[in-house]
């Protein structure tokens, strides 16, 4: 299994502010993650004592990085890679940190070339599908 410590150690999110937790699945389109960080009370997303809806956009990113690592299969460090925009988003709660139990992060590669990627994202608890959208995701944005 790919959990926390390979997570972090092939994507630039350290510390703290790495998210997810396991890979569960993944495939040359797809990735599925776990996430437990919602519900820390030491989350650094957390604002106003609450995790937000829309701080799961950076799970829904994060799961891209490991995603893009995955597929580069490299031993070299992880490149800074930049979302570029967000579309079509709907929070269909409020907040994440009252959602008892980890989040399952799908991301599914929608098109892209070296450069730039378009994903659609699915945050579920359960069957229960929270957040949802489509992102684009800059490479390596250092090249630009």
């Amino acid at each position: 299994m790919l959990n926390r410590d390979w997570i972090a150690a092939h994507i630039p999110h350290q510390g703290s502010m790495c998210l997810l937790e396991n890979v569960l699945e993944w495939s040359e389109q797809r990735i599925v993650c776990e996430a437990l960080s919602h519900t820390d009370p030491l989350n650094p997303l957390r604002a106003a004592d609450r995790l937000g809806a829309a701080t799961g956009v950076e799970y829904a990113a994060q799961a891209m990085a490991v995603h893009g690592a995955l597929l580069a299969q490299s031993a070299a460090a992880p490149t800074q890679g930049y979302l570029t925009s967000v579309r079509a988003l709907s929070l269909h709660v409020d907040r994440l940190d009252d959602q008892v139990g980890p989040l399952r992060i799908s991301a599914e590669r929608l098109s892209g070339d070296a450069r730039l990627i378009l994903y659609q994202f699915h945050i579920h608890h359960g069957e229960r599908c929270l957040i949802e959208g489509r992102a684009s995701v800059v490479l390596d944005a250092q090249t630009l």
